[in-house]
């Protein structure tokens, strides 16, 4: 009798589960039990593992083209550990969540924006991009949001959240409102617009992930979350048009959607180069591996990865929302050869393991579960759906075209402490960065000056350390339009460094201008 009044309980929670993946109003409750809920959160985090090790040797080797059939893809036992122990510093998809997870476990659920901050400012890791501009901006007394914004980080478009906010969702499970209120004080740290869109979409596909059961209509579902006007939406929109069209060739969509939205306007690195880390492209090399891909692991990392551009973030991605739809124990087994021996091991960077965030991962999971309205009943999790509502809309570079990508080449030190440039538009960036004389040698703090058109001139600090570098040295947007004469000084020149001003990205305020 026992035995068959068990079997009539998981019955219903079958029925229950079944009925949720079929939802497509996602409102009501749904009952899972705890390991059922373990499992899935389990499976995100090893598919993300498993799709940033998948994709690492071809990151950024094929920029703004794919991945051709013919070059292979290499998967063994001897992957994970391989990489785990010789290159641990590819795992920045996961370390970087794991900052986030520590600060979780630290502080409660309601921790702060400057507890995230200042983990994220201060940790021991290399940073890039939208990262480090906002770890720039942190330790130079630029708090969040701002640390984020497009007109204080001209990376504010790139790939950055969209990599950093599994964990938001992992821990939301059936709640994306929830996790996007932990996007929002995390992700404007260091992204906005679009860039934030990244990290929102991302969470809310991990969490819908645990009540749908459909690919298609899960990327779907997730996009309401992100308002329609954005680039961004229409990014997506445009993977899951194609799709509808032709469901069985996926480089005919990569073809579409690379020749409507492949131009960078923000990052001043990808801007007039094949090179692109822009946010949307990348989120949609994700979603056109979970829709060509129909379910089936390792098919969804494949493309994802093949797709190029980040090809070891996006089939993490990927990999990571998939693998919790799947839960761990319907990853296939030739995927997670070789986890077991890692998943023991700590991340550089952190004292976290695999084995370790599964467990903090649940535990927040259950508490966010109950403070969301739902409840947790000894061997079950009572879940209220939360219907996805679109956050509200950001755009960053509005009015900015880039026009010009001019070198300049101009090194500034102790012989040559001035230069200066002039254009016409209504805003700049210059790449470049302040250099050692020596790798030896030591670092130096640069004390700098911009003048633009005779207005006091901005003081800022060029650090040749890599960990407080400035990854884009000078910029300024929102300029009347018109010629513009710029100047920079070095305050404190140095015989042991320079800085180097390579190239300057320069904006119109119309695309006639291009």
């Amino acid at each position: 009798m026992k035995k068959l009044t068990i079997l009539i309980a998981l019955f219903i929670l079958g029925l229950g589960w079944a009925a949720v993946g079929q939802n497509a109003d996602l409102s009501g409750d749904v009952t899972i039990s705890k390991s059922r809920l373990l499992d899935q959160i389990t499976g995100g985090w090893a598919g993300q593992a498993i799709g940033c090790t998948y994709g690492v040797p071809t990151e950024f080797c094929f920029q703004s083209t794919f991945i051709p059939d013919y070059q292979p893809l290499s998967w063994s036992q001897d992957s994970l550990p391989w990489f785990f122990e010789n290159e641990p510093g590819r795992y920045d998809d996961i370390y970087m969540d794991l900052s986030f997870v520590e600060v979780l476990e630290k502080e409660g659920l309601d921790a702060p924006t400057g507890a995230f901050a200042e983990r994220f400012a201060n940790a021991g890791y290399m940073l890039w991009h939208a990262n480090q501009m906002a770890r720039y901006n942190i330790l130079n007394g630029i708090a969040p949001p701002q640390s984020g914004h497009w007109l204080s980080n001209p990376h504010a478009d790139d790939i950055d959240f969209q990599i950093e906010a599994d964990f938001a969702g992992l821990m939301s499970p059936g709640m994306p409102n929830a996790a996007a209120l932990i996007c929002d004080r995390v992700g404007h740290i260091m992204n906005y617009g679009d860039g934030y869109y990244g990290g929102v979409y991302v969470a809310a596909m991990y969490s819908l992930a645990f009540i749908e059961s459909d690919v298609q209509r899960l990327v779907e579902k997730a996009l309401r979350m992100i308002p329609p006007e954005s680039l961004y939406a229409q990014t997506i929109r445009t993977v899951i048009e194609g799709h509808r069209e032709n469901p069985r060739d996926w480089k005919e969509t990569w073809f579409k959607v690379q020749k409507k939205w492949g131009e960078d306007i923000g990052c001043p690195e990808g801007v007039f180069s094949p090179f692109n880390i822009d946010a949307k492209i990348n989120s949609a090399w994700v979603v056109l591996g979970l829709l060509y891909g129909d379910g089936d692991f390792g098919k969804t990392i494949n493309i994802s990865a093949r797709a190029g551009d980040d090809s070891d973030c996006n089939p993490a991605t990927a990999g990571g929302v998939l693998g919790t739809m799947l839960g761990y124990e319907k990853i296939p087994d030739s995927w997670k050869q070789g986890l077991a021996a890692v998943e023991s091991l700590d991340f550089k960077y952190t004292t976290i393991s695999l084995a370790e965030v599964y467990d903090l991962s649940f535990k927040h999971a259950l508490e966010m579960v109950g403070r969301n309205g739902g409840v947790v009943d000894g061997e079950t999790v009572r879940i209220k759906i939360q219907p996805p509502k679109a956050v509200p809309l950001e755009v960053g570079f509005e009015g900015h075209y880039p026009k010009e990508r001019r070198p300049l080449d101009v090194r500034l030190n102790d012989t040559a402490r001035e230069a200066e440039f002039s254009f016409e538009g209504i805003g700049f960036a210059v790449n470049g960065e302040a250099l050692k004389s020596s790798e030896d040698g030591p670092d130096v703090d640069f004390q700098a000056e911009m003048t633009i058109d005779r207005e006091p001139a901005v003081m800022s600090t060029l650090p040749t350390a890599d960990r407080t570098r400035k990854p884009t040295l000078f910029w300024r947007y929102r300029l009347k339009p018109g010629q513009h004469r710029v100047l920079f000084k070095i305050l404190n020149p140095s015989p042991d460094a320079e800085i180097h001003l390579a190239d300057v990205v320069i904006y119109g305020a119309s695309t006639s201008s291009k």
